[in-house]
């Protein structure tokens, strides 16, 4: 892992999906995968762990905003059950394929830029 870092910001350049040295080259090959380089500055992106840290946003995020929505839903219409189930089971599922992405991201720039890795006993 390299520290010679030329973005501003790694929440940008990891939202937006890119490289976390440049700033330009991809960071993903398909919708949740990993290049295994960057195409424009050569940085290898093996170091990336991202592990559950994406999941557990995504879910923190979308699990207070659909609550949210619901209880107001509740409280101010009272619908019937299946109103709830029909509202609530996609925007759950949009929201969480909208999120994990960006999130992923992110935490992989933020990995890179802090330099994190496993941890050792010395």
């Amino acid at each position: 892992m390299e520290s010679n870092r030329t973005v501003d910001s790694p929440a940008t350049v990891g939202l937006r999906g890119r490289c976390p040295r440049c700033g330009e080259g991809h960071l993903f090959k398909g919708y949740l995968s990993f290049r295994p380089s960057c195409e424009v500055c050569g940085l290898d992106y093996r170091f990336i762990d991202s592990a559950d840290g994406p999941a557990f946003f995504v879910m923190s995020i979308v699990g207070i905003v659909v609550v949210a929505l619901a209880m107001w839903v509740e409280f101010a219409y009272e619908p019937p059950m299946w109103v709830h189930a029909a509202l609530w089971a996609p925007l759950s599922i949009i929201l969480s394929l909208i999120l994990v992405r960006p999130l992923k991201g992110m935490m992989a720039a933020l990995q890179y830029s802090n330099k994190a890795a496993e941890g050792r006993f010395r």
